[in-house]
């Protein structure tokens, strides 16, 4: 298998599993209705709407917001995707292949509903104290997963081909 079809096969595997996930606790499980579930002692699964960006930063719910950051994800994609196709290394490419496919993921949210949909809640209760991450879903944990190859396979593995 070529570097660019692993990475291709990356991206479409992201999209369908973080799709496919959101729309199952969307409306197979009804996690609005249900609110807050409780997983672990460490992990609920709770229903978050982000019309901002990664973390939750720029929240602007206006349309013409909602259509700049759609306008930039685009071109964040295709430009990946260049750089994908020049990849030369097979863990690179796959890298970018998740990158893609949660980008495109989020996007498909955001024209959709007009935000993404984040379901997934870590948090650590300590000394009475509970600490909480932020609310994301399996297109953000592609996106981190892909970035932490991508720096790996820059730093310690084959270079990759840098983006265009």
């Amino acid at each position: 298998m070529t570097p660019l079809r692993a990475g291709i096969i990356a991206a479409i595997v992201t999209l369908v599993a973080d799709q496919a996930s959101k729309l199952w606790l969307l409306n197979g499980f009804d996690l609005a209705r249900r609110g807050v579930v409780k997983v672990t002692p460490f992990f609920d699964l709770v229903l978050a709407w982000n019309i901002g960006i990664s973390f939750g930063w720029l929240q602007n719910d206006s349309q013409s917001a909602q259509i700049a950051l759609m306008a930039v994800k685009a071109v964040a994609v295709i430009a990946l995707a260049i750089w994908m196709a020049r990849s030369q290394t097979r863990l690179a490419t796959v890298a970018l292949g998740l990158i893609i496919g949660g980008a495109i993921g989020n996007g498909i949210d955001r024209f959709a509903y007009g935000a993404v949909v984040d379901f997934a809640l870590f948090h650590v209760e300590i000394g009475g104290n509970t600490y909480n991450w932020y609310v994301f879903n399996l297109a953000d944990v592609a996106i981190v997963a892909g970035v932490a190859a991508l720096l790996y396979d820059s730093f310690l593995g084959v270079p990759a081909v840098k983006a265009p």
